[in-house]
């Protein structure tokens, strides 16, 4: 994307409105409600980065048919993201929806989306509704449902011995299917399970309720910069070296690192992805994204890309003919494209199964805080909710 059209779409995302990229006539549109301004927007600008330059890659379409990109912020307030799509399906008349990043913006506009007729492919929010006794045959998570990382993150903290934890997650749905998952695989006792305000800026209260609490490890889902926020104020407090800190990726990604600095490094977190996976998509866009950015990919950009490259599999499947519903929904079902993880298919209930690693934060050879992948923790990983999906 050229740079004058860049700044277009950032000033119209900064105001609250839409912003129709340039396609050819007769494209498909997909509308994007993401949160591109105030707290947790470089998240929503990721997803939008990553989606965007699988759309360029295809030089304007994906799976060979043109796409409409219609982009809106969200602001993160559910209200918000209600109204957009209302207007997306309505005057803009979209054919599919994609972008929310939060858990309960997904649950306010998700289950009407669907249930309306128009796909909606989840880039990042998971809640575990949407997983199960909600799920619904147009909605598609090519992320991972909302507990996996911290399933995986519970079992590694049991595998390594820890007995005592303490776990603390903002208070939203998102939050307590963190907690939850963690708490399915982990086999110790806690400490204590706090559930914080979400967008909290000061954790000085949790962090001396902490202390007191003594354990020997902490768990903490925190994304965005409460992650930011929190790390800095556990390091302020020098229990760095006193309790050692586990996480999911979303705490300690590339968006989050820059900002903490070395309180971060050595800490493990759990992901379905990192850039050093080998596999040729994944070379191909880190590379191209460092390219068209002038930065490392975070997970949520790389959520962002396969979720393109999801529906671009489709659209080629059906030959842009979307009339034939049901023909598009196999197609998406089949998940037949190159993922930057390698090991991708859709459950039952439209969710990923995919392997999930723990990854490590170390400065490279530039001198850059990033992850390594350290080992792996799942195969083949489904979600606890598929078995109470029924479509």
């Amino acid at each position: 994307m050229c740079r004058k059209l860049r700044f277009i779409l950032t000033i119209a995302a900064a105001a609250g409105v839409g912003f129709t990229a340039p396609a050819l006539a007769d494209g498909i549109k997909v509308g994007m409600i993401t949160t591109l301004s105030g707290g947790g927007s470089s998240l929503g600008i990721d997803i939008r980065d990553g989606f965007e330059l699988a759309l360029k890659q295809g030089g304007g379409k994906l799976g060979g048919v043109p796409v409409q990109l219609i982009v809106s912020d969200d602001a993160r307030k559910p209200e918000v993201a209600k109204q957009i799509a209302d207007r997306m399906i309505k005057s803009d008349k979209v054919d599919i929806m994609t972008g929310i990043v939060w858990s309960n913006l997904a649950m306010a506009v998700v289950p009407g989306v669907t249930r309306g007729g128009t796909f909606y492919i989840s880039p990042n929010a998971g809640p575990s509704a949407l997983a199960g006794k909600m799920c619904n045959e147009n909605y598609f998570n090519v992320a991972w449902q909302n507990d996996n990382l911290h399933e995986a993150m519970g079992q590694h903290v049991s595998d390594k011995g820890f007995k005592n934890v303490y776990i603390l997650a903002p208070n939203y749905p998102a939050g307590k299917d963190a907690l939850a998952g963690f708490k399915r695989f982990y086999k110790g006792g806690l400490a204590g399970e706090v559930y914080t305000k979400l967008g909290q800026k000061d954790y000085a209260a949790e962090i001396s309720a902490l202390r007191a609490a003594n354990p020997d490890a902490v768990f903490f889902f925190l994304p965005g910069g409460m992650g930011i926020n929190f790390l800095k104020q556990y390091a302020q407090a020098g229990l760095n070296d006193e309790i050692p800190l586990f996480g999911p990726a979303f705490s300690f990604d590339e968006t989050i690192l820059g900002p903490v600095g070395d309180a971060a490094v050595g800490v493990y977190n759990s992901s379905q992805w990192n850039a050093d996976i080998e596999n040729a998509a994944n070379r191909a866009f880190v590379a191209d994204f460092i390219a068209e950015h002038g930065r490392r990919p975070s997970l949520y950009a790389s959520q962002g890309y396969d979720a393109a490259r999801l529906i671009g599999s489709a659209l080629a499947a059906v030959k842009g003919d979307m009339s034939n519903k049901s023909a598009f929904r196999l197609a998406l079902t089949k998940a037949d494209f190159e993922s930057v993880r390698g090991n991708f298919r859709f459950g039952a209930n439209h969710h990923p199964i995919q392997d999930i690693y723990i990854r490590q934060v170390y400065r490279n050879e530039q001198g850059e805080l990033t992850n390594k992948i350290v080992g792996k923790v799942f195969s083949d990983h489904q979600d606890a909710y598929a078995k109470d999906c029924i479509m």
